[in-house]
């Protein structure tokens, strides 16, 4: 059946077509095996130019023979390890609490009207969930009975015993619903309403999970009212559901032997990663939605609606098994530090401290008033058409047809408005895109469809070499120009699409004060294997770094530490050494490590980045009244080509800058300097001896 078609297939969860493999069979006895990963294999082999692509975030490449098959064949990997060091999953918290089962449900519930609230105050319409998650379907059944009964009869006393824990996410939320004037009466009436029994789902067979798929499978939706979902091993391939903010573990055994992970717990830490993908949300146009946004900000308030809570029962041993599953699975760091970063004294008793600005851009909608037609890649374009035997083909842009052998063609040139007004009219019908009012908003001046086809900045100048049969070519049908007109006009709308800029990085900067943008700072790092040594260690502790300076003493730098990547404290150390040289020429030297503090924005397409530096230089002597602030970064050899547009933008803002003037005898002066690299210093160092002179 599968011979004569040239066949793409898509293997999603591909570790599925992987049985006989792992059995050792060869490529060749596949063709004989009766199996699913047989049948797939005859499918692909049926023709030479077949392909398949695989997808799966379970493969075992220790596996020797997986490794075998795959390792050669390999495109892509990106582990749960890197997905979670770039920030895009929840974090991991386990919650141990010594209270009994029932009581730790509750908790978890309490916690997850904690989170609901947080995202009501910042307007965002995120219902949080809460997994019960049983070793058997008999247990599980048994208790979403005691917890339906439990919650129907919750009281202001058993509330208080509950939150009375001695842990800082349960005094937070405590704090958080005084502080709202929600009492523990009312928080029990509105857990009551919250997880009823009409609002708990139970997905423990797979007749109930048959019959619940859509509730399940649309959590996340404004009218699904499910808070609870009870379930034995629900959260496996199949079901997503970003929503989930608590796992509950409603058993306290383990099955870890000789110092060995169990299969449970194993389970248990993938189940774990599988309920820890992010919930998207923003608070902030220029915010990814869905990346974590306050590792740099723990004390953020915010913070726990980027946390998965998995419960548990004080039981150490087991809680150490899963955390050796989870470091294995990469969903947790090998080891994690929270570091206090706090500016020191002398700084904030300062004039500039106290007083002083700090000049920021910002990030405005572009409304494209300045575009005035195609641009010129569009226009300066020779779009190529090939025809044979009536059919009709384009190429993409740039890339050059190439002619059959054994046929006599020839080109010939055309404008689009050759083939008439009428025609590409009909061409643009058949392509939603082109109806005026999308057209408007991608070019404002525009006024009239005419306008768009005959204005010589639109359409009328467009180019196109078609090629084919002379005979042919010299007597085009109107089908023949629709066809040709319709492909031309495809390849300038995805030109168009791609090339679309939503926002622009402001020119004028603006005053804030440094004292409102500048704070201490708790700062948590995830000490990760095959990462950047230095990062999160102390700079000016001599036996965690091997790039020391000891910062206390140095009053140019105004935090007291810097847990930075190898590169940053390099720059540091940089500045220490030239800092004899800006003392000459300027009464007031600082270098402030931004940690978050601040963004700036692209003049070109509003995409933020926050320079891990600013040095700010004040003039010598009355007569010179100039501030500085010039923006640093430092940047990893592997991250220089990936980060050059934050170069390009760095080196522009001394020439395209504008800030009003505040006071009549100061002067603001705002510079970017090119990337620092220890290996390219000799570069970075001419751009500031710039400054110094």
């Amino acid at each position: 059946d599968f011979e004569e078609t040239k066949m793409v297939l898509i293997s999603d969860e591909a570790h599925h077509i992987n049985a006989s493999t792992k059995k050792s069979k060869t490529q060749e006895d596949l063709f004989e095996v009766q199996s699913w990963e047989g049948t797939v294999e005859r499918i692909f082999k049926a023709n030479t130019d077949n392909m398949m692509l695989e997808f799966t975030a379970t493969m075992d490449l220790s596996d020797e023979n997986l490794a075998q098959k795959y390792k050669p064949k390999l495109i892509v990997d990106y582990p749960l390890r890197e997905f979670r060091a770039d920030g895009y999953s929840k974090e991991v918290k386990v919650l141990q609490a010594s209270l009994s089962t029932i009581e730790r449900a509750v908790l978890a519930i309490v916690l997850s009207q904690y989170r609901l609230k947080l995202f009501a105050k910042y307007q965002k319409t995120i219902k949080p969930v809460v997994m019960f998650k049983s070793k058997i379907i008999k247990d599980s059944q048994a208790f979403q009975a005691e917890f339906e009964q439990f919650i129907h009869g919750l009281t202001a006393d058993k509330l208080s015993k509950i939150l009375s824990v001695n842990e800082a996410t349960v005094r937070l939320a405590a704090q958080f619903f005084e502080a709202n004037n929600i009492n523990l009466a009312n928080l029990c009436i509105e857990l009551k309403h919250d997880f009823a029994s009409e609002k708990c789902i139970s997905v423990n067979s797979k007749e109930e999970s048959e019959a619940k798929q859509l509730a399940v499978n649309s959590l996340e939706d404004a009218n699904n009212e499910y808070r609870a979902v009870f379930a034995v091993d629900k959260l496996n391939e199949g079901w997503d559901v970003l929503n989930l903010f608590d796992i509950v573990r409603l058993y306290n055994t383990r099955d870890s032997k000789n110092n060995k992970v169990g299969k449970t717990t194993m389970s248990e830490a993938q189940l774990i990663g599988r309920g820890a993908r992010y919930c998207p949300f923003q608070l902030a146009a220029d915010q990814a939605a869905d990346m974590r946004k306050f590792d740099a900000d723990i004390e953020n308030e915010l913070r726990i609606c980027e946390e998965l809570y998995y419960h548990s029962e004080t039981n150490s041993k087991y809680i150490q098994e899963l955390n050796v599953a989870l470091v294995q699975t990469g969903m947790k760091a090998p080891q994690t530090v929270e570091r206090q970063l706090k500016l020191k004294e002398l700084f904030k008793q300062t004039e500039l401290y106290n007083h002083g600005y700090i000049f920021l851009n910002g990030q405005q909608k572009y409304l494209r008033e300045d575009v005035l037609g195609l641009s010129e890649t569009i226009t300066g374009h020779i779009y190529k058409i090939k025809l044979r035997t009536g059919d009709i083909n384009t190429t993409q842009m740039f890339v050059y047809a190439v002619e059959s052998r054994g046929i006599a063609t020839q080109s010939k040139d055309f404008k689009l408005l050759d083939f008439g007004e009428k025609i590409v009219r009909k061409a643009m019908q058949k392509l939603p895109f082109y109806a005026f009012d999308t057209l408007k908003k991608h070019f404002p001046h525009l006024t009239s469809s005419t306008d768009f086809i005959t204005n010589a900045s639109y359409l009328a100048d467009i180019k196109l070499e078609i090629t084919g049969r002379l005979e042919h070519i010299s007597n085009l049908t109107a089908d023949d120009k629709l066809l040709a007109a319709t492909q031309v006009l495809e390849d300038i709308q995805n030109s168009i699409t791609a090339d679309k800029v939503e926002f622009k990085g402001t020119q004028a900067f603006i005053p804030k004060t440094i004292k409102s943008v500048f704070s201490d700072k708790t700062l948590n790092f995830a000490m990760d294997t095959g990462g950047d040594r230095e990062f999160g260690r102390s700079m000016s502790n001599a036996i965690e770094t091997s790039i020391h300076l000891d910062l206390s003493h140095k009053d140019w730098y105004v935090f007291d530490d810097c847990f930075g990547t190898s590169e940053e404290k390099l720059l540091i150390k940089f500045i220490d050494k030239r800092y004899d040289d800006l003392k000459l020429k300027f009464s007031e030297a600082y270098l402030i490590r931004n940690e978050k503090h601040f963004k700036l924005y692209s003049f070109d397409d509003g995409k933020s980045l926050e320079p891990d530096f600013l040095l700010y230089l004040i003039g010598k002597n009355g007569t010179d009244t100039m501030h500085y602030q010039v923006f640093i970064e430092p940047k990893g050899g592997h991250l220089i080509k990936a980060d050059e547009w934050k170069q390009q933008f760095l080196l522009r803002i001394k020439d395209e800058f504008t800030v009003d003037k505040l006071f009549s005898n100061k002067n603001y002066v705002i510079w970017g300097l090119p990337f620092y690299n220890e290996a390219l210093e000799a570069n970075f160092s001419n751009s500031f001896n710039e400054v110094l002179a």
